[in-house]
């Protein structure tokens, strides 16, 4: 992918999951050099997805880019973080593994000197004071290095996602960069529904109920939320998640292999077992991934890495966001 003046933009995607954030970058114009993750079946689901791409299968702790010096001088280095814990939550037990991912991504900075930088976490992180000293960790690293930064949330469904999900960022950019920088607000647009987005898929097995259900299902879905890698089945959430889906009469409680058939009962006299679930790919759409896009391995694992993801679009009107600070035309909308 090139600019108007016919460079290459390039990016580093660390944590780079099933590829979300990577893939609305790509639509806004960055191509990565290099991908890492240390999940092997993830890795799978980028090669599957962009036999192009450069995916290297790694902990980001043991990465070294003086051994892939591809990524010297990068764009953009971006990251998907897993959430991070407030200083005061981290225990002795706790090892805080995921501050020790922010920091070396902090660090890799140092080492890549990109143009710009790019992180996703959890919006918490941008504002609440049991933050406080991570942010000023950061802020204090990134000003020794030469970079302005800033904090900011954006949530999904200002940006065409059906579902109500903040996400907490960083930029920086080297230089004066940061002050043309403008946060992407809301689209004029409304967000489509759950009904909306997934009642074509509801009635492809026949169910008879589908545009009923559609048509109940009428706001966006609550957050997605993946859970832990190591324990646990596929569910869409937490208590407070799955009684929001029981309103749009869905079981939030588990993920179907298959979309219901036309003996399948709408009966709510049978509680969660009369409701529809959610599959893997009804759960793809509604983090904004295009129906093309491939996810390996088994059910729960499949959905851990829907749910985990940075929803597509919202990277994309982040990269064109970075582009136009960097002042490089933004690239057209592809799907």
């Amino acid at each position: 992918m090139k600019d108007s003046r016919g460079e290459r933009l390039t990016s580093l995607v660390v944590c780079a999951g099933a590829g979300g954030m990577a893939l609305g970058l790509e639509q806004a114009g960055f191509e990565p050099v290099l991908l890492l993750d240390n999940r092997p079946v993830v890795c799978e689901s980028l090669r599957l997805n962009r036999p192009g791409w450069q995916v290297l299968e790694t902990d980001l702790l043991e990465f070294d880019p003086v051994d892939h010096q591809e990524t010297y001088d990068v764009d953009l280095l971006v990251g998907g973080l897993p959430r991070v814990k407030a200083s005061a939550a981290v225990t002795r037990e706790d090892t805080g593994e995921e501050l020790r991912l922010l920091v070396a991504t902090i660090m890799l900075v140092h080492g890549v000197q990109p143009r710009a930088l790019l992180l996703e976490n959890l919006p918490d992180l941008v504002s609440k004071p049991a933050y406080a000293s991570i942010r000023s960790d950061i802020a204090a690293e990134l000003d020794h290095l030469g970079y302005r930064h800033r904090w900011f949330v954006v949530n999904a469904m200002d940006h065409g996602v059906p579902q109500d999900r903040k996400q907490g960022l960083l930029v920086a950019f080297k230089g004066d960069h940061l002050d043309d920088f403008v946060a992407p607000g809301p689209g004029t647009t409304p967000p489509p529904t759950v009904g909306e987005a997934l009642g074509a898929s509801m009635a492809a097995g026949g169910w008879p109920h589908a545009a009923a259900w559609a048509a109940q299902a009428d706001r966006v879905a609550p957050t997605l939320v993946g859970g832990s890698w190591n324990r646990g089945g596929a569910d869409l959430g937490p208590t407070g998640s799955k009684r929001a889906w029981e309103r749009m009469r869905v079981n939030g409680g588990t993920v179907f292999d298959e979309v219901p058939g036309p003996d399948f009962p709408w009966d709510l006299s049978l509680g969660v077992k009369g409701m529809v679930s959610l599959t893997v790919e009804q759960a793809a759409r509604l983090q904004g991934f295009p129906d093309d896009w491939s996810f390996a391995g088994l059910k729960t694992v499949r959905y851990r890495q829907v749910a985990h993801a940075s929803p597509p679009p919202v990277a994309r009107a982040l990269g064109r966001a970075v582009k136009t600070a960097l002042g490089l035309r933004s690239a057209p909308v592809m799907d």
